[in-house]
């Protein structure tokens, strides 16, 4: 005689909840979308990775991305004022 299989799962979080998670992560990956195409930065890749998990890829975008744009700028003004 086979036993049936218990299957145990948590209850869903209420629908608010979800509702408020899928708008942080579709915010998200618009946003990265928008500013890496504004960029010339891989736009398709940055976006679809932003809308899957909330908030390492913004983490790695800013780092990545951002302050390394910051940085070259920064670098670009002080030699055109001759430091």
């Amino acid at each position: 005689m086979m036993m049936p299989l218990a299957i145990h799962s948590e209850p869903l979080p209420p629908w608010w909840v979800l509702l408020l998670i899928a708008l942080l992560l579709l915010a998200q990956g618009s946003w990265i979308f928008i500013d890496a195409r504004k960029r010339g930065r891989r736009a398709w890749f940055w976006g679809i990775w932003g809308v899957l998990n909330c908030p390492s890829p913004l983490i790695v975008y800013l780092l990545a991305v951002v302050w390394v744009d910051y940085r070259k700028e920064k670098d670009n003004r002080g030699n055109k004022d001759g430091y």
